[in-house]
């Protein structure tokens, strides 16, 4: 590869007209640069430069060592062979320039000939990658990907440089007339491969023709360089600043400050918008894992995460003249009608922003951690709190909320009845447990997973836990509430909840439903409800493994686990309720096709509970397909919403004779004797 050793480079007029061309590349990637810069900056501010240590690891591991990018194998290998053919051709370049024009002159000897053979590596994995690329985007064409005519510029670009490259070295190598006696320049395999291409010209043809083919090598690796941030190529840089700043907290959804003195709630202008959200609009490359794992777009729902980002970027730059206008003082006297346009049901239609369940799969997806739902949910956010536009079942799920704490609607009274006759002690009775069981508004006015809030008790007393309840003061979690958008709703019933759990000095709590988990662990913390959450299958899998719990019944089934996106996804927790699987006799455990951070979700997340699924086909039909596939006896779950969603889903699609769902608490009981399999 010809970064190396041309025989005029720094002579002369053309030495100075190469230097001021490197000159101005680098002064139009700067000011493109700054100019993408200032519209990130209408943003508001978002503090993502804490925890410098993990960010730095984060950069290191997903963008140098391409982690996840590789978990799809085929563009992984494609783009880790452009990525890293690229950075050893940088690394290089400054080698050589160093070594040149420091007078140290280190690249001879072994030194040049492992430089060279390196180097050498490095441009055939940018020609692979970019033939990989280029056989993907115009033969094999998956859905997911939609060809731009920059798309091909940018492929083709970057061919011809380095082919260029390597051609130079070639006419190099014959101008010099390089012996056979000087076996070193063989290491350079690719020019010396490439010098029959001059063979039987004299040296002052082959000069020639090194000269212009080091010209337009250098020009268009100088148009590269400028041309980053006007193309695809920008993510380039924003991958690493978009990696950097990714969310540390991804499975908590941020807080509205002070919503007492807030004028506005939610995103209905790009303004409205985080610095980093507005980034992230150009970080997206389109690739299409978001759609490719989304189970709204899977099953023609009118969401597309990618489509969100990029009409959400097609926005950013219409508004781009607009806010330049306003800044120079230059605006119309009245404003253009792009300025005019809500992002809410206008960039983005209303039945987009409520399809989403935030399984979070989009985010988990993305190689560069550009979070779809969170900007959907400060879109609900506006339509919830400023507009009280929303579909009809969401306003019976917030009046229930407000009157009774739950989305039943049930008396809030009644909420400790489920207990009654299995000796459960409440806090106000027992003010002293080790633990806190954090029932939620499934586990006590759903009768189907009743079931499981008793099942769980029973396993926890079996094995002398100290726990106890809240009983009628226990309230809902909010969970539903803020992912539908009604952030005020959420934060009056989380502080509700912390108060009293703060008067008992709750510690340690347990919690049943992964939704209730999540939002205990990750997001009371922003109120001041700093506690040790953990959800019943942890706490299971260790009375396991210490042998308090033990399991002596066989229950011969086949079990598929069906992963909760608020216990995967969300919290990382996929061992333990396999653990527990495998530890109960005579079960064999199966996995679906679509398992642990790939899962599928059920459809109830994200609010989508209490709405109905008007648009595209059922997700818990899509997810029964996946049951279907795999044929166990026995659906296992660890998540109320799930289980409602499993059980209606096998109904529905009438496969009652063969398959039903289970919540996993209620196998152990049957393991342990005490209930039925």
């Amino acid at each position: 590869m010809e970064i190396a050793r041309p025989l005029y480079w720094n002579i002369g007029a053309i030495g100075m007209i190469n230097y001021i061309l490197a000159l101005a590349a680098i002064l139009i990637l700067a000011y493109a640069l700054y100019d993408r810069i200032r519209l990130w900056r209408h943003g508001k501010a978002a503090i993502r430069f804490d925890r410098a240590a993990e960010r730095i690891k984060g950069v290191v591991l997903y963008v140098v060592g391409h982690w996840r990018v590789l978990k799809d194998t085929y563009p992984g290998i494609m783009h880790a062979l452009i990525f890293w053919g690229f950075a050893l051709l940088f690394i290089g370049t400054g080698l050589e320039a160093f070594d040149h024009y420091s007078g140290l002159h280190f690249l001879h000897g072994t030194a040049y000939i492992t430089f060279s053979f390196i180097l050498e590596l490095a441009g055939l994995a940018i020609v692979l990658g970019v033939l990989m690329a280029a056989w993907r985007r115009y033969v094999t064409r998956p859905p997911r990907l939609d060809n731009k005519p920059d798309d091909l510029w940018v492929l083709l670009l970057l061919f011809i440089v380095v082919v260029t490259g390597f051609i130079v070295e070639a006419a190099r190598l014959a101008a010099l007339n390089v012996p056979d006696n000087a076996p070193w320049e063989r290491w350079s395999f690719v020019g010396w491969f490439l010098t029959p291409l001059f063979a039987g010209g004299s040296q002052t043809a082959i000069l020639t023709w090194h000269k212009g083919i080091w010209w337009v090598h250098v020009v268009l690796s100088y148009v590269f360089i400028a041309a980053i941030v006007y193309t695809r190529l920008l993510h380039i840089i924003t991958t690493f600043i978009s990696t950097y700043t990714r969310n540390l907290k991804q499975a908590a959804v941020n807080a509205i400050e002070k919503m007492e003195e807030a004028e506005t709630f939610g995103v209905n202008k790009l303004e409205e918008f985080t610095w980093v959200d507005l980034m992230q609009l150009d970080a997206c490359t389109r690739c299409g894992r978001c759609q490719d794992s989304c189970p709204a777009h899977l099953t023609d729902k009118p969401l597309n995460p990618k489509q969100v980002i990029q009409d959400l970027k097609a926005h950013l730059n219409e508004m781009a003249p607009v806010w330049a206008q306003k800044k120079t003082g230059a605006a119309a006297e009245r404003p253009p009608e792009v300025e005019a346009k809500a992002v809410s049901g206008g960039v983005i239609a209303d039945d987009a922003s409520w399809s989403c369940t935030t399984c979070g799969a989009c985010t988990t997806q993305c190689p560069v951690f550009i979070e779809p739902w969170p900007k959907l949910i400060e879109l609900r956010r506006y339509m919830a709190l400023m507009e009280s536009r929303f579909p009809a079942e969401v306003q019976v799920a917030f009046r229930n909320m407000e009157n009774n704490s739950n989305p039943w609607g049930i008396g809030s009274a009644t909420r400790g009845d489920w207990a009654a006759e299995l000796g459960v002690k409440t806090l106000a009775e027992s003010p002293d447990p080790e633990y806190l069981l954090y029932v939620g508004c499934a586990g006590s006015f759903d009768d189907l997973n009743k079931k499981v809030s008793t099942a769980v008790v029973k396993i926890l007393q079996a094995a002398g836990v100290s726990f106890g309840i809240l009983g009628a003061e226990e309230g809902c979690c909010g969970d539903s509430a803020r992912k539908l958008g009604n952030e005020y709703l959420f934060q009056m019933m989380a502080q509700q909840n912390i108060e009293v759990m703060k008067g008992y000095n709750v510690k340690k709590i347990i919690t049943l439903c992964p939704h209730g988990y999540n939002t205990l662990k990750n997001e009371y913390s922003q109120f001041g409800g700093e506690f040790a959450v953990y959800h019943y299958t942890e706490i299971i899998a260790q009375l396991i493994a210490q042998r308090r719990v033990t399991l002596s019944k066989r229950i011969n089934r086949l079990v598929a686990f069906h992963d909760s996106c608020y216990l995967g996804r969300h919290n990382g927790v996929y061992n333990p309720p396999r653990q527990i699987l495998r530890a109960i006799p005579g079960v064999k455990l199966v996995e679906m096709k679509r398992n642990k951070e790939r899962g599928f979700c059920c459809g109830a997340g994200g609010g989508r509970m209490w709405m109905e699924e008007h648009l595209g086909t059922r997700i818990n039909h899509a997810r029964i397909e996946d049951v279907v596939q795999t044929n166990p006896q026995v659906v296992g779950t660890a998540c109320p919403f799930c289980y409602t969603m499993l059980v209606d889903g096998i109904k529905e699609k009438e496969l009652q004779e063969r398959y039903r769902a289970s919540d996993i608490a209620e196998l152990v009981l049957a393991a342990m004797d005490k209930g039925k399999a």
